[in-house]
């Protein structure tokens, strides 16, 4: 019975055709790796403006009551790593805490943790592995510039961004972002992202890619 096999040269030509591939394909995974975080990034924030959209917090009998904007933060880890908090502070109290954390709706998970605590790892079971920046993607650092000098930003149940609203005593509208805001995303490799933040409207996109 006559049995088929691969030659040597073909199985070395085989080898030779699988490492051009990969050696080609290597630069495209870097380019997705950024795009991913950005696009992450994005959904992110555009899911704190839905449930704010959503879940009107709005209660004139309560003066503090504008602390409770649905807010993302971008917090620092106590071994340096970045992650992101979805919440709203219904306590009025200036933070949020587990219970008035957002869950990821990927996995049903609290999109929270203490910025006292290691995040290398990427968390535990108790809480959303999506929202570890550097763990997941290797953004080392994230700045606000222009309507957003700070790490965060809220909106209102009209979808409008607001700022500096976390420990104001009376809603004096002051919080209103009247300027785009632009978060800058580094990453370990020294490439950057940028996500525009529109003033007014809250729209977000990718800079670059206007229609993401």
């Amino acid at each position: 019975m006559k049995r088929l096999a691969f030659t040597m040269i073909e199985l070395i030509l085989a080898i030779v055709v699988i490492a051009i591939l990969a050696a080609v394909s290597l630069p495209r995974m870097d380019r997705d790796l950024m795009q991913e975080a950005s696009d992450t990034v994005l959904s992110d924030i555009r899911y704190t403006q839905h449930l704010a959209l959503i879940d009107n917090k709005q209660k004139f009998n309560e003066p503090k009551w504008h602390r409770a904007f649905w807010k993302i933060s971008f917090e620092s880890c106590a071994d340096g790593g970045i992650f992101i908090g979805v919440g709203t502070d219904m306590d009025y109290k200036g933070d949020t805490n587990l219970e008035e954390a957002a869950s990821d709706p990927s996995n049903g998970k609290p999109m929270f943790w203490l910025n006292t605590s290691s995040c290398k790892r990427g968390g535990d079971k108790d809480t959303s592995n999506n929202i570890f920046l550097t763990k997941l993607y290797g953004i080392t650092s994230v700045a606000g510039t222009g309507g957003c000098s700070g790490k965060h930003i809220g909106f209102d149940h009209l979808g409008r961004p607001h700022v500096n609203f976390t420990a104001s005593d009376k809603p004096d509208h002051s919080s209103y972002m009247k300027t785009d805001c632009n978060f800058k995303f580094t990453l370990s490799d020294n490439t950057t992202f940028d996500i525009i933040i529109k003033a007014e409207s809250g729209y977000a996109y990718i800079a670059g890619q206007e229609d993401s």
